[in-house]
Protein backbone atom coordinates (compact mmCIF):
# COMPACT_ATOMS: atom_id res chain seq x y z
CA UNK A 1 0.00 0.00 0.00
CA UNK A 2 1.10 3.58 -0.58
CA UNK A 3 0.95 6.26 1.32
CA UNK A 4 -1.05 8.14 -1.10
CA UNK A 5 -3.46 5.59 -0.22
CA UNK A 6 -4.20 7.34 3.61
CA UNK A 7 -6.37 10.03 4.40
CA UNK A 8 -3.29 12.81 4.85
CA UNK A 9 -5.01 13.62 8.43
CA UNK A 10 -4.34 9.81 9.40
CA UNK A 11 -0.94 10.32 8.10
CA UNK A 12 0.00 13.45 10.16
CA UNK A 13 -2.25 11.89 13.10
CA UNK A 14 -1.36 9.75 16.13
CA UNK A 15 -3.50 6.97 14.99
CA UNK A 16 -1.95 4.00 14.86
CA UNK A 17 -1.95 3.12 11.39
CA UNK A 18 0.47 0.04 9.82
CA UNK A 19 2.66 1.94 7.30
CA UNK A 20 2.17 5.26 7.53
CA UNK A 21 5.84 7.16 8.29
CA UNK A 22 7.18 6.70 12.03
CA UNK A 23 4.44 4.44 12.57
CA UNK A 24 6.15 2.37 15.51
CA UNK A 25 7.86 5.51 16.98
CA UNK A 26 4.02 6.45 18.32
CA UNK A 27 3.56 3.59 20.44
CA UNK A 28 6.92 4.24 22.60
CA UNK A 29 5.75 8.20 22.59
CA UNK A 30 3.64 9.76 25.63
CA UNK A 31 0.36 10.01 23.32
CA UNK A 32 -2.88 11.36 23.96
CA UNK A 33 -4.52 9.48 21.12
CA UNK A 34 -6.76 6.64 23.25
CA UNK A 35 -6.29 4.57 19.96
CA UNK A 36 -2.64 4.48 20.65
CA UNK A 37 -2.42 4.24 24.61
CA UNK A 38 -4.90 1.27 23.51
CA UNK A 39 -2.41 -0.55 22.12
CA UNK A 40 0.51 0.10 24.37
CA UNK A 41 -1.99 -1.38 27.17
CA UNK A 42 -2.64 -4.07 25.49
CA UNK A 43 1.21 -4.79 23.84
CA UNK A 44 2.83 -4.01 27.39
CA UNK A 45 -0.08 -6.63 29.16
CA UNK A 46 0.77 -9.53 26.87
CA UNK A 47 4.38 -8.80 27.67
CA UNK A 48 3.62 -9.34 31.00
CA UNK A 49 1.43 -12.33 30.46
CA UNK A 50 4.60 -13.85 29.02
CA UNK A 51 6.64 -13.44 32.08
CA UNK A 52 3.91 -14.22 34.43
CA UNK A 53 3.04 -17.49 32.04
CA UNK A 54 7.10 -18.40 32.60
CA UNK A 55 6.64 -18.19 36.01
CA UNK A 56 3.77 -20.22 36.52
CA UNK A 57 5.85 -22.99 34.28
CA UNK A 58 8.34 -22.85 36.65
CA UNK A 59 5.98 -23.86 39.65
CA UNK A 60 4.14 -26.84 37.45
CA UNK A 61 7.43 -27.60 36.78
CA UNK A 62 7.89 -28.01 40.74
CA UNK A 63 4.57 -29.24 41.37
CA UNK A 64 5.16 -32.30 38.57
CA UNK A 65 6.73 -34.38 41.29
CA UNK A 66 5.98 -34.40 45.26
CA UNK A 67 9.49 -33.21 46.15
CA UNK A 68 10.93 -30.24 46.37
CA UNK A 69 13.18 -30.66 43.85
CA UNK A 70 13.80 -28.05 41.09
CA UNK A 71 13.57 -24.87 42.90
CA UNK A 72 14.28 -23.64 46.72
CA UNK A 73 11.02 -22.93 49.30
CA UNK A 74 12.01 -19.32 49.38
CA UNK A 75 12.23 -18.95 45.54
CA UNK A 76 8.75 -21.15 45.20
CA UNK A 77 7.11 -18.74 47.70
CA UNK A 78 8.75 -15.51 45.41
CA UNK A 79 7.07 -17.05 42.42
CA UNK A 80 3.75 -17.74 43.03
CA UNK A 81 3.78 -14.04 44.78
CA UNK A 82 4.60 -12.73 41.53
CA UNK A 83 2.63 -14.87 39.25
CA UNK A 84 -0.18 -13.82 40.80
CA UNK A 85 0.85 -10.18 41.36
CA UNK A 86 1.59 -9.91 37.71
CA UNK A 87 -0.77 -11.52 35.81
CA UNK A 88 -3.57 -9.50 38.12
CA UNK A 89 -2.05 -5.92 38.24
CA UNK A 90 0.24 -6.03 35.05
CA UNK A 91 -1.75 -8.21 32.95
CA UNK A 92 -5.22 -8.49 33.48
CA UNK A 93 -6.16 -4.73 34.62
CA UNK A 94 -4.08 -3.17 31.63
CA UNK A 95 -5.25 -5.69 28.52
CA UNK A 96 -9.00 -4.78 29.65
CA UNK A 97 -8.14 -0.94 29.71
CA UNK A 98 -6.40 -0.84 26.71
CA UNK A 99 -9.80 -3.07 25.06
CA UNK A 100 -11.61 0.08 27.07
CA UNK A 101 -9.31 2.58 25.41
CA UNK A 102 -10.35 1.16 22.04
CA UNK A 103 -13.94 0.86 22.59
CA UNK A 104 -15.23 3.12 24.47
CA UNK A 105 -14.73 6.87 22.14
CA UNK A 106 -15.55 4.58 19.10
CA UNK A 107 -18.95 2.47 20.21
CA UNK A 108 -20.36 5.97 21.83
CA UNK A 109 -19.00 8.11 18.92
CA UNK A 110 -16.72 10.83 20.97
CA UNK A 111 -13.91 11.66 19.69
CA UNK A 112 -11.20 11.00 22.29
CA UNK A 113 -11.23 10.41 25.99
CA UNK A 114 -12.76 13.31 28.28
CA UNK A 115 -9.05 13.70 29.68
CA UNK A 116 -6.59 12.48 27.47
CA UNK A 117 -3.24 13.32 29.25
CA UNK A 118 -4.28 11.79 32.49
CA UNK A 119 -5.25 8.68 30.28
CA UNK A 120 -1.46 8.79 28.86
CA UNK A 121 -0.46 9.18 32.39
CA UNK A 122 -2.17 6.12 33.69
CA UNK A 123 -0.75 4.11 30.89
CA UNK A 124 3.34 5.06 31.61
CA UNK A 125 2.75 4.25 35.41
CA UNK A 126 2.26 0.71 33.98
CA UNK A 127 5.85 0.26 32.76
CA UNK A 128 6.65 2.10 35.22
CA UNK A 129 5.54 -0.21 38.69
CA UNK A 130 6.12 -2.83 36.27
CA UNK A 131 9.79 -2.22 36.54
CA UNK A 132 9.77 -1.89 39.82
CA UNK A 133 8.05 -5.14 40.35
CA UNK A 134 10.78 -6.83 38.17
CA UNK A 135 13.47 -5.38 39.27
CA UNK A 136 12.59 -6.99 42.73
CA UNK A 137 14.22 -10.02 41.31
CA UNK A 138 17.43 -8.90 41.90
CA UNK A 139 17.49 -7.66 45.45
CA UNK A 140 19.66 -9.80 47.76
CA UNK A 141 16.89 -11.27 49.70
CA UNK A 142 14.60 -11.77 46.44
CA UNK A 143 10.89 -10.40 45.58
CA UNK A 144 7.99 -10.39 47.70
CA UNK A 145 6.94 -13.92 48.96
CA UNK A 146 4.33 -13.25 51.22
CA UNK A 147 1.51 -14.14 48.23
CA UNK A 148 -0.31 -11.61 46.33
CA UNK A 149 -2.61 -10.73 49.41
CA UNK A 150 0.69 -9.74 51.47
CA UNK A 151 -1.02 -10.23 54.95
CA UNK A 152 0.74 -8.78 57.65
CA UNK A 153 2.65 -9.78 60.04
CA UNK A 154 4.40 -12.09 57.38
CA UNK A 155 4.94 -9.06 54.90
CA UNK A 156 6.03 -6.85 57.85
CA UNK A 157 9.39 -9.03 58.29
CA UNK A 158 12.58 -7.72 57.33
CA UNK A 159 14.98 -10.41 58.52
CA UNK A 160 17.95 -8.93 56.59
CA UNK A 161 17.14 -5.66 57.28
CA UNK A 162 17.20 -3.95 53.70
CA UNK A 163 15.81 -0.54 53.52
CA UNK A 164 14.88 -1.62 50.01
CA UNK A 165 13.31 -4.81 50.28
CA UNK A 166 10.95 -7.32 47.74
CA UNK A 167 7.66 -6.78 49.83
CA UNK A 168 8.34 -2.96 49.96
CA UNK A 169 9.00 -2.85 46.16
CA UNK A 170 5.41 -4.89 46.25
CA UNK A 171 4.14 -2.40 48.24
CA UNK A 172 5.13 0.44 46.08
CA UNK A 173 4.02 -1.24 42.47
CA UNK A 174 0.82 -2.12 43.96
CA UNK A 175 0.01 1.81 45.18
CA UNK A 176 0.97 3.12 41.93
CA UNK A 177 -1.06 0.64 39.87
CA UNK A 178 -4.07 2.02 42.46
CA UNK A 179 -3.14 5.38 41.50
CA UNK A 180 -3.25 4.32 38.07
CA UNK A 181 -6.13 2.30 38.14
CA UNK A 182 -7.90 5.36 39.67
CA UNK A 183 -6.72 7.53 37.01
CA UNK A 184 -8.46 5.62 34.61
CA UNK A 185 -11.50 4.62 36.30
CA UNK A 186 -12.42 8.50 36.57
CA UNK A 187 -11.59 9.13 32.70
CA UNK A 188 -13.59 6.20 31.93
CA UNK A 189 -16.63 6.99 33.62
CA UNK A 190 -16.70 10.99 32.50
CA UNK A 191 -16.31 9.43 28.82
CA UNK A 192 -19.43 7.31 29.66
CA UNK A 193 -21.36 9.85 31.34
CA UNK A 194 -20.35 12.93 29.10
CA UNK A 195 -19.37 12.55 25.50
CA UNK A 196 -21.88 9.86 23.98
CA UNK A 197 -23.26 10.48 20.63
CA UNK A 198 -26.39 12.78 19.63
CA UNK A 199 -29.53 10.11 20.24
CA UNK A 200 -27.29 7.77 22.30
CA UNK A 201 -29.53 7.08 25.59
CA UNK A 202 -28.04 5.30 28.54
CA UNK A 203 -30.66 2.42 27.15
CA UNK A 204 -29.02 2.92 23.73
CA UNK A 205 -25.74 2.33 24.73
CA UNK A 206 -23.91 -1.44 23.66
CA UNK A 207 -23.83 -3.31 26.78
CA UNK A 208 -20.16 -3.61 26.68
CA UNK A 209 -20.52 0.09 27.84
CA UNK A 210 -22.74 -0.65 30.52
CA UNK A 211 -20.60 -3.49 31.76
CA UNK A 212 -17.15 -1.47 31.98
CA UNK A 213 -19.18 2.14 33.46
CA UNK A 214 -20.07 -0.46 36.06
CA UNK A 215 -16.75 -2.36 36.64
CA UNK A 216 -15.21 1.59 37.01
CA UNK A 217 -17.36 2.45 39.44
CA UNK A 218 -16.45 -0.77 41.30
CA UNK A 219 -12.43 0.64 40.50
CA UNK A 220 -13.59 3.95 42.05
CA UNK A 221 -15.33 2.59 45.16
CA UNK A 222 -13.00 0.08 45.97
CA UNK A 223 -9.98 0.50 44.86
CA UNK A 224 -8.51 3.49 47.92
CA UNK A 225 -9.19 1.05 50.28
CA UNK A 226 -6.68 -1.14 48.57
CA UNK A 227 -4.28 1.65 48.13
CA UNK A 228 -4.68 3.19 51.51
CA UNK A 229 -4.13 -0.23 52.90
CA UNK A 230 -1.13 -1.24 50.68
CA UNK A 231 0.41 2.80 51.78
CA UNK A 232 -0.14 1.98 55.41
CA UNK A 233 1.57 -1.67 55.14
CA UNK A 234 4.48 0.26 53.27
CA UNK A 235 4.91 2.36 56.79
CA UNK A 236 4.70 -0.35 58.79
CA UNK A 237 7.46 -2.06 56.83
CA UNK A 238 9.57 0.86 56.37
CA UNK A 239 8.93 3.79 59.03
CA UNK A 240 8.29 1.54 61.78
CA UNK A 241 4.55 2.27 62.41
CA UNK A 242 1.89 0.26 63.91
CA UNK A 243 -1.15 0.25 61.93
CA UNK A 244 -1.27 -3.76 61.67
CA UNK A 245 1.26 -5.16 63.59
CA UNK A 246 0.25 -6.40 67.31
CA UNK A 247 2.87 -5.45 69.56
CA UNK A 248 2.13 -1.85 68.53
CA UNK A 249 -1.40 -1.74 69.12
CA UNK A 250 -2.00 -2.57 65.00
CA UNK A 251 -4.85 -5.05 63.98
CA UNK A 252 -3.39 -7.54 61.30
CA UNK A 253 -6.85 -8.30 60.50
CA UNK A 254 -7.66 -4.73 59.57
CA UNK A 255 -5.56 -4.81 56.58
CA UNK A 256 -7.46 -8.58 55.01
CA UNK A 257 -10.67 -5.98 55.55
CA UNK A 258 -9.00 -3.19 53.47
CA UNK A 259 -7.44 -5.81 50.87
CA UNK A 260 -10.68 -7.84 50.62
CA UNK A 261 -13.04 -5.18 50.14
CA UNK A 262 -11.35 -4.58 46.50
CA UNK A 263 -10.18 -7.45 45.76
CA UNK A 264 -13.14 -9.59 45.50
CA UNK A 265 -14.96 -6.71 43.71
CA UNK A 266 -11.87 -6.68 41.50
CA UNK A 267 -12.84 -10.37 40.17
CA UNK A 268 -16.23 -8.24 38.66
CA UNK A 269 -13.90 -5.64 37.63
CA UNK A 270 -12.00 -8.05 35.17
CA UNK A 271 -15.45 -10.28 34.71
CA UNK A 272 -17.71 -7.63 34.08
CA UNK A 273 -16.58 -6.25 30.84
CA UNK A 274 -15.86 -9.47 29.76
CA UNK A 275 -19.25 -10.13 30.10
CA UNK A 276 -19.77 -6.99 27.85
CA UNK A 277 -17.95 -8.73 25.12
CA UNK A 278 -19.49 -11.76 25.15
CA UNK A 279 -22.76 -9.65 24.62
CA UNK A 280 -21.81 -7.95 21.94
CA UNK A 281 -19.86 -10.86 20.15
CA UNK A 282 -22.96 -13.27 20.90
CA UNK A 283 -24.97 -10.91 19.42
CA UNK A 284 -23.22 -10.38 16.13
CA UNK A 285 -21.97 -13.69 15.39
CA UNK A 286 -25.69 -15.69 15.97
CA UNK A 287 -27.13 -12.22 14.02
CA UNK A 288 -29.94 -12.16 16.52
CA UNK A 289 -30.23 -9.12 19.06
CA UNK A 290 -29.35 -9.21 22.68
CA UNK A 291 -31.85 -11.37 24.57
CA UNK A 292 -33.47 -9.02 27.61
CA UNK A 293 -31.40 -6.29 26.77
CA UNK A 294 -31.98 -3.54 29.33
CA UNK A 295 -32.47 -6.49 32.15
CA UNK A 296 -28.69 -7.37 30.43
CA UNK A 297 -27.63 -4.01 31.41
CA UNK A 298 -29.22 -3.25 34.48
CA UNK A 299 -27.66 -6.60 36.10
CA UNK A 300 -24.36 -4.96 35.60
CA UNK A 301 -24.88 -2.59 38.44
CA UNK A 302 -26.97 -5.47 40.63
CA UNK A 303 -23.97 -7.02 40.57
CA UNK A 304 -21.73 -4.09 41.78
CA UNK A 305 -24.49 -3.56 44.44
CA UNK A 306 -23.89 -6.84 45.61
CA UNK A 307 -20.28 -7.03 44.78
CA UNK A 308 -19.57 -4.72 47.27
CA UNK A 309 -20.96 -7.08 50.24
CA UNK A 310 -19.63 -10.43 49.89
CA UNK A 311 -15.77 -9.61 50.71
CA UNK A 312 -16.42 -11.38 54.11
CA UNK A 313 -16.64 -14.65 53.03
CA UNK A 314 -12.58 -14.84 52.49
CA UNK A 315 -12.76 -14.53 56.64
CA UNK A 316 -15.09 -17.67 56.73
CA UNK A 317 -12.40 -19.84 59.01
CA UNK A 318 -11.01 -16.58 60.78
CA UNK A 319 -13.47 -16.80 63.70
CA UNK A 320 -16.06 -14.25 62.39
CA UNK A 321 -19.61 -14.42 64.28
CA UNK A 322 -21.59 -16.93 63.24
CA UNK A 323 -24.25 -14.26 61.67
CA UNK A 324 -21.56 -12.57 59.25
CA UNK A 325 -21.09 -16.04 58.14
CA UNK A 326 -25.03 -16.48 57.33
CA UNK A 327 -25.32 -12.87 56.28
CA UNK A 328 -21.92 -13.01 53.83
CA UNK A 329 -23.29 -16.50 52.87
CA UNK A 330 -26.64 -15.35 51.53
CA UNK A 331 -25.54 -11.92 49.92
CA UNK A 332 -22.55 -14.60 48.31
CA UNK A 333 -25.24 -16.59 46.75
CA UNK A 334 -27.49 -13.77 45.34
CA UNK A 335 -25.15 -12.54 43.20
CA UNK A 336 -25.58 -15.68 41.08
CA UNK A 337 -28.82 -13.95 40.24
CA UNK A 338 -27.78 -10.97 38.12
CA UNK A 339 -24.94 -13.25 37.14
CA UNK A 340 -27.61 -16.21 35.91
CA UNK A 341 -29.56 -13.33 33.79
CA UNK A 342 -26.47 -12.56 31.75
CA UNK A 343 -25.87 -16.24 31.15
CA UNK A 344 -29.32 -16.91 30.05
CA UNK A 345 -30.10 -13.92 28.51
CA UNK A 346 -26.80 -15.04 26.38
CA UNK A 347 -27.89 -18.57 25.49
CA UNK A 348 -31.38 -17.10 24.56
CA UNK A 349 -29.28 -14.95 21.96
CA UNK A 350 -27.35 -17.74 20.56
CA UNK A 351 -30.56 -20.58 20.79
CA UNK A 352 -31.80 -20.41 16.91
CA UNK A 353 -28.89 -18.17 15.54
CA UNK A 354 -26.91 -18.14 12.86
CA UNK A 355 -23.99 -19.20 14.18
CA UNK A 356 -20.70 -18.44 12.51
CA UNK A 357 -17.82 -20.49 14.59
CA UNK A 358 -15.02 -17.87 13.51
CA UNK A 359 -12.09 -17.53 16.11
CA UNK A 360 -13.80 -14.15 18.02
CA UNK A 361 -16.99 -16.75 18.46
CA UNK A 362 -15.51 -19.61 19.34
CA UNK A 363 -13.51 -17.97 22.29
CA UNK A 364 -16.28 -16.76 23.55
CA UNK A 365 -18.22 -19.77 23.30
CA UNK A 366 -15.22 -21.71 25.71
CA UNK A 367 -15.32 -18.81 27.80
CA UNK A 368 -18.86 -18.75 28.65
CA UNK A 369 -18.78 -22.67 29.55
CA UNK A 370 -15.85 -22.53 31.20
CA UNK A 371 -17.45 -19.71 33.03
CA UNK A 372 -20.22 -21.72 34.06
CA UNK A 373 -18.55 -24.36 35.58
CA UNK A 374 -16.48 -21.55 37.61
CA UNK A 375 -19.90 -20.62 38.76
CA UNK A 376 -21.06 -23.78 39.76
CA UNK A 377 -18.05 -23.97 42.02
CA UNK A 378 -18.02 -20.76 43.16
CA UNK A 379 -22.01 -21.09 45.11
CA UNK A 380 -19.78 -24.43 46.56
CA UNK A 381 -17.10 -22.13 47.84
CA UNK A 382 -20.25 -19.56 48.93
CA UNK A 383 -21.45 -22.59 51.08
CA UNK A 384 -20.22 -22.09 55.05
CA UNK A 385 -19.53 -25.84 55.77
CA UNK A 386 -17.86 -26.73 52.18
CA UNK A 387 -15.46 -23.52 52.39
CA UNK A 388 -14.55 -24.00 55.87
CA UNK A 389 -13.58 -27.50 54.30
CA UNK A 390 -11.73 -26.58 50.82
CA UNK A 391 -10.84 -23.18 52.32
CA UNK A 392 -6.66 -22.87 52.02
CA UNK A 393 -6.79 -25.87 48.90
CA UNK A 394 -6.11 -26.20 45.53
CA UNK A 395 -10.18 -26.25 45.16
CA UNK A 396 -10.02 -22.37 45.82
CA UNK A 397 -7.36 -22.26 43.03
CA UNK A 398 -9.01 -23.85 40.72
CA UNK A 399 -12.12 -21.52 41.06
CA UNK A 400 -9.94 -19.01 40.86
CA UNK A 401 -8.30 -19.87 37.88
CA UNK A 402 -11.31 -20.72 35.43
CA UNK A 403 -12.91 -17.61 36.28
CA UNK A 404 -9.89 -15.16 35.22
CA UNK A 405 -8.24 -17.57 32.51
CA UNK A 406 -11.17 -20.04 31.24
CA UNK A 407 -13.84 -17.01 31.35
CA UNK A 408 -11.94 -13.65 31.41
CA UNK A 409 -8.47 -14.42 29.40
CA UNK A 410 -10.76 -16.49 26.97
CA UNK A 411 -12.87 -13.26 26.53
CA UNK A 412 -9.98 -10.85 26.31
CA UNK A 413 -8.92 -12.99 22.70
CA UNK A 414 -12.26 -12.99 21.74
CA UNK A 415 -12.23 -9.32 21.94
CA UNK A 416 -8.66 -8.95 20.05
CA UNK A 417 -9.96 -11.09 17.34
CA UNK A 418 -12.74 -9.86 16.89
CA UNK A 419 -11.61 -5.70 16.82
CA UNK A 420 -8.36 -6.36 15.22
CA UNK A 421 -9.48 -5.70 11.73
CA UNK A 422 -10.89 -2.09 13.14
CA UNK A 423 -7.90 -0.69 14.66
CA UNK A 424 -4.76 -2.61 12.42
CA UNK A 425 -6.48 -2.20 9.10
CA UNK A 426 -5.79 -5.81 8.69
CA UNK A 427 -7.48 -9.27 9.65
CA UNK A 428 -5.91 -12.16 11.26
CA UNK A 429 -5.31 -15.70 9.86
CA UNK A 430 -8.18 -18.12 10.87
CA UNK A 431 -6.19 -20.73 10.74
CA UNK A 432 -4.00 -19.73 13.59
CA UNK A 433 -6.68 -18.43 15.53
CA UNK A 434 -8.47 -21.50 15.74
CA UNK A 435 -5.12 -23.28 16.49
CA UNK A 436 -4.91 -20.97 19.15
CA UNK A 437 -8.39 -21.34 20.46
CA UNK A 438 -7.84 -25.31 20.53
CA UNK A 439 -4.88 -25.44 22.16
CA UNK A 440 -5.98 -22.91 25.10
CA UNK A 441 -9.03 -24.52 25.73
CA UNK A 442 -7.70 -27.94 25.97
CA UNK A 443 -4.69 -26.59 28.24
CA UNK A 444 -7.09 -24.43 30.35
CA UNK A 445 -8.89 -27.25 31.54
CA UNK A 446 -6.18 -29.97 31.67
CA UNK A 447 -4.61 -26.85 33.80
CA UNK A 448 -6.99 -25.93 36.07
CA UNK A 449 -9.69 -28.79 36.91
CA UNK A 450 -7.47 -31.01 38.41
CA UNK A 451 -6.91 -28.57 41.03
CA UNK A 452 -10.80 -29.36 42.14
CA UNK A 453 -10.23 -33.06 43.14
CA UNK A 454 -6.43 -32.07 44.25
CA UNK A 455 -8.55 -29.55 46.62
CA UNK A 456 -11.81 -31.59 47.62
CA UNK A 457 -8.68 -35.00 48.67
CA UNK A 458 -7.23 -31.98 51.15
CA UNK A 459 -4.20 -30.86 49.34
CA UNK A 460 -3.33 -27.26 50.78
CA UNK A 461 -2.54 -24.28 48.04
CA UNK A 462 0.81 -22.58 48.49
CA UNK A 463 3.29 -25.76 48.73
CA UNK A 464 5.95 -27.05 46.76
CA UNK A 465 6.17 -30.31 47.75
CA UNK A 466 3.36 -32.59 48.44
CA UNK A 467 2.25 -36.30 49.68
CA UNK A 468 2.18 -38.83 46.71
CA UNK A 469 -1.28 -39.68 47.09
CA UNK A 470 -1.71 -36.29 45.20
CA UNK A 471 0.74 -36.93 42.24
CA UNK A 472 -1.35 -37.86 39.39
CA UNK A 473 -3.77 -34.65 39.44
CA UNK A 474 -0.94 -32.64 39.90
CA UNK A 475 0.86 -34.23 36.71
CA UNK A 476 -2.12 -33.77 34.91
CA UNK A 477 -2.08 -29.88 35.53
CA UNK A 478 1.57 -29.71 34.88
CA UNK A 479 0.79 -30.99 31.13
CA UNK A 480 -2.11 -28.56 30.82
CA UNK A 481 -0.03 -25.32 31.80
CA UNK A 482 2.75 -26.79 29.40
CA UNK A 483 0.28 -27.12 27.04
CA UNK A 484 -1.20 -23.58 28.06
CA UNK A 485 2.28 -22.31 27.55
CA UNK A 486 2.28 -23.34 24.24
CA UNK A 487 -0.55 -21.64 23.10
CA UNK A 488 0.34 -17.92 22.97
CA UNK A 489 2.73 -18.82 20.23
CA UNK A 490 0.24 -19.08 17.45
CA UNK A 491 -1.19 -16.06 19.03
CA UNK A 492 1.93 -13.96 19.05
CA UNK A 493 2.36 -14.90 14.92
CA UNK A 494 -0.89 -14.53 14.07
CA UNK A 495 -0.79 -10.80 15.68
CA UNK A 496 2.61 -9.97 14.27
CA UNK A 497 2.71 -11.28 10.89
CA UNK A 498 -1.29 -10.06 10.42
CA UNK A 499 -0.71 -6.38 11.14
CA UNK A 500 2.49 -6.68 8.84
CA UNK A 501 1.36 -8.06 6.04
CA UNK A 502 -1.72 -9.38 6.46
CA UNK A 503 -5.07 -8.88 4.14
CA UNK A 504 -6.41 -5.51 4.01
CA UNK A 505 -9.43 -5.66 6.36
CA UNK A 506 -12.80 -3.69 4.96
CA UNK A 507 -14.55 -1.60 7.51
CA UNK A 508 -16.90 -3.87 8.51
CA UNK A 509 -16.25 -7.37 8.21
CA UNK A 510 -18.51 -9.13 9.92
CA UNK A 511 -21.33 -7.13 9.09
CA UNK A 512 -21.79 -5.78 12.65
CA UNK A 513 -24.19 -3.07 14.29
CA UNK A 514 -22.16 -0.34 16.06
CA UNK A 515 -20.80 3.29 15.83
CA UNK A 516 -17.15 1.52 15.54
CA UNK A 517 -18.08 -0.29 12.64
CA UNK A 518 -19.05 2.61 10.80
CA UNK A 519 -15.52 4.40 11.41
CA UNK A 520 -12.72 3.05 8.19
CA UNK A 521 -10.13 0.37 9.49
CA UNK A 522 -8.21 1.77 11.02
CA UNK A 523 -10.04 4.64 12.38
CA UNK A 524 -8.47 8.26 12.66
CA UNK A 525 -7.13 10.21 15.05
CA UNK A 526 -10.31 11.34 16.05
CA UNK A 527 -12.98 8.97 15.02
CA UNK A 528 -15.45 10.56 13.99
CA UNK A 529 -14.41 14.09 13.87
CA UNK A 530 -16.85 17.12 13.05
CA UNK A 531 -19.24 13.85 11.42
CA UNK A 532 -20.51 12.52 14.42
CA UNK A 533 -23.73 10.20 13.65
CA UNK A 534 -27.03 10.75 15.14
CA UNK A 535 -27.88 7.43 17.02
CA UNK A 536 -31.92 6.79 16.37
CA UNK A 537 -31.87 3.14 17.50
CA UNK A 538 -30.93 0.55 19.95
CA UNK A 539 -27.50 -1.10 19.17
CA UNK A 540 -28.57 -4.46 18.03
CA UNK A 541 -30.74 -4.70 15.31
CA UNK A 542 -29.83 -7.72 14.02
CA UNK A 543 -32.81 -8.72 11.36
CA UNK A 544 -35.02 -5.73 12.25
CA UNK A 545 -34.03 -4.07 9.23
CA UNK A 546 -33.97 -0.55 11.26
CA UNK A 547 -30.85 1.47 11.00
CA UNK A 548 -28.14 2.32 13.72
CA UNK A 549 -28.00 6.49 12.74
CA UNK A 550 -29.15 9.01 10.74
CA UNK A 551 -28.31 8.62 6.99
CA UNK A 552 -26.22 5.70 7.71
CA UNK A 553 -26.09 4.50 4.23
CA UNK A 554 -23.67 7.24 4.04
CA UNK A 555 -21.53 6.44 6.63
CA UNK A 556 -21.29 2.76 5.38
CA UNK A 557 -20.32 3.46 2.06
CA UNK A 558 -17.46 6.03 2.99
CA UNK A 559 -13.77 5.11 2.11
CA UNK A 560 -11.03 5.88 4.17
CA UNK A 561 -9.99 8.97 2.21
CA UNK A 562 -13.74 10.14 2.76
CA UNK A 563 -13.84 9.60 6.31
Amino acid sequence: MTLASYDPRVLKSNAPVPGAPDNWKRFFSFNTDAKVIGIQYITVAIFFLLIGGLLAMIMRGELITPENDLVDRTVYNGLYTMHGTIMLFMFIFPVLNGLNNLLIPTMIGAPDMAFPKLNAVAFWLVPIFGVILISSFLLPGGPANSGWWSYPPVSTQNPLGNFVSGEGMWLTAVALSGVSSIMGAVNFVTTIIRMRAPGMTFFRMPIFIWTVWAAQTLQLIGLPALTGGAIMLLFDLVVGTSFFQPEGGGDPVLYQHFFWFYSHPAVYVIILPVFGIFSELFSCHSRKPVFGYKFVALASFAIVFLGLIVWVHHFFPSGVPEWMRNLFMVTTMLISVPTGVKVFAWLATIWGGKLRLNTPMLFSLGGLFNFVFAGVTGIMLATVPIDIHVNNTYFVVGHFHYVIYGAAVMGIYAAIYHWFPKFTGRMYYEGLGKLHFFLTFIGTNLNFFPMHPLGLMGMPRRVSSYDPEFTFWNVVASLGSFLLGVSIIPFLLNMISSWVRGPQAPQNPWNAIGLEWLLPSPPPAENFEENVPTVISGPYGYGTGKPLVENQAAYETQSPLEA
